[in-house]
């Protein structure tokens, strides 16, 4: 694809999502229809939105990595992050009742755990909001430098801007509108892609080929990916029962539909994984030439479709799923991310609630800021990979407080606060350190956390505060 065709595609998208955040902005009316679409998403959009913002360019660009370098756990594992979201259906349940009137996973460690767990919890997850910010602003600048050979800093402004725009102009309708469209076109790209690849593979001759070229990526008792699998499933699950992306989707949706939503889009989204991988596991009896494993997708989706009807516009199918994949996930964090400065930051750090009156006006101003801070940071074009899993062991660290906060009635608060800590620091030492890696790191945080919670149980343990 040409530069002057690629920016076409991009400027066209681009107009068609502010076009539609300006028309569903409309109806967001006051701070609560801004940040939480007036707590009236039904199940389809609410069920869209989960499973778009959890398609990222991760979903179809690691995945497909993963699976060419670490074989069958390498496609399977990956998928694993669909547990996180199903899971999350009853816990979404249990939030609605605990915070009826919540508006973010701020409002729960604070109630739970007090000032200090909050700071805890905030500190953790803005690093991680903004390493997946960044790393979504870097890889749209990396797809669209690679797919049309526009250069980097300005595809990855071009995103950016594109998704601040409409996520400052409709708020949470915006996203959720936008992300049920995105949500659409990716399924389609991914199963038309995963259709192709089947017509063109015989079975028995890719298996005896992978079996004698790469007999490793059949051996189900690989150490790393083994140890691969299940730091992706903490990962998924550290990300899901902690980011404000979630919480707020489960306060925004209409009560009875959220937990219906969440388990809806985590099946949804399980065979996604699983599809890019079997894509990736099928390039060498295709005779896909892969030079960069981290281009493993786009490399078979274009060969597949080159030799199809629509060979002549696979390029533009190709990026208009990944575009997609990266706004729809993009946009989620803008208006989390921004909810918790709004919400949390104001009446914790700075004792101010902004007023009706100005709130879209200095809602504005956050969104655009933290877009700022994001391509200032993405413009350095840093490795996804470092910057996305070193925050790994830090999520991974509050699946244990989030799950115990919700359903225990007596903790010993400080003690899981350390915990939290605990695991945290030696999660990312181990990520670092050269014995262990970066598949240890989440097992890492989620075991010291899990270890402090379970004792915070026992010892000396204080009555949490009651639902309020």
């Amino acid at each position: 694809m040409s530069q002057q065709s690629a920016w076409a595609v991009v400027l066209v998208l681009g107009v068609v999502w502010v076009g539609l955040g300006v028309w569903w902005g409309r109806r967001a009316q006051g701070s609560e229809g801004f940040m939480l679409a007036g707590r009236n998403i039904g199940l389809a959009l609410g069920s869209a939105t989960a499973m778009a913002t959890w398609v990222t360019s991760n979903t179809v660009m690691v995945a497909p990595k993963l699976a060419f370098t670490q074989g069958i756990w390498g496609m399977i594992g990956y998928s694993t992050a669909a547990f996180g979201l199903m899971l999350f259906a009853p816990l979404a349940i249990r939030i609605r009742h605990l915070l009826p009137k919540g508006v973010t996973a701020g409002d729960f460690f604070h109630h739970r755990f007090g000032q200090s767990g909050w700071v805890v919890f905030f500190i953790i997850t803005m690093v991680y909001s903004l390493a997946w910010l960044v790393t979504m602003a870097i890889a749209g600048g990396e797809l669209l430098n690679v797919l049309t050979g526009i250069e980097y800093g300005r595809g990855m402004t071009l995103i950016l801007v594109v998704c601040v725009l409409y996520t400052l102009f409709g708020g949470l309708y915006a996203v959720v509108g936008t992300d049920f469209i995105q949500s659409l076109i990716i399924l389609v790209g991914i199963v038309l892609i995963g259709v192709l690849v089947l017509t063109r593979l015989d079975f028995e001759t890719a298996h005896r080929q992978i079996a004698e070229v790469q007999p490793e990526l059949l051996n189900p008792l690989m150490p790393v990916a083994l140890l691969s699998f299940f730091n992706i499933m903490l990962f998924g699950f550290g990300e899901v029962f902690h980011n404000n992306v979630w919480w707020s989707r489960a306060f925004a949706m209409k009560e009875k539909v959220a937990p219906k939503a969440f388990l809806l889009s985590g099946l949804f989204w399980f065979p996604i994984p699983i599809a890019a991988g079997f894509a990736a596991l099928a390039a060498g009896p295709l005779g896909v030439n892969i030079t960069d494993p981290n281009q493993t997708g786009p490399a078979v989706a274009e060969f597949v479709l080159a030799g199809t009807w629509l060979g002549p516009v696979s390029g533009y199918l190709i990026l208009i799923v990944l575009f997609c994949s990266i706004a729809s996930s993009i946009d989620s964090l803008l208006a989390a991310t921004s909810d918790l400065v709004l919400n949390d930051a104001a009446n914790r750090i700075f004792k101010r609630h902004p007023s009706e009156a100005n709130f879209r006006r200095i809602a504005a101003v956050v969104i655009i800021g933290i877009g700022i801070i994001a391509w200032s940071i993405a413009i350095k074009r840093l490795p996804i990979v470092n910057v996305l899993y070193s925050s790994g062991p830090l999520v991974a660290s509050l699946i244990w407080p989030v799950v115990a906060g919700l359903y225990w009635r007596k903790l010993n608060r400080p003690l899981v606060i350390a915990g939290i800590v605990a695991g945290s620091v030696l999660g990312v030492i181990a990520y670092y350190h050269p014995d262990f890696g970066w598949f240890t790191a989440s097992l890492v945080g989620a075991a010291v956390s899990m270890v402090a919670t379970i004792a915070a149980r026992w010892i000396m343990a204080d009555p949490l505060p009651p639902a309020s």
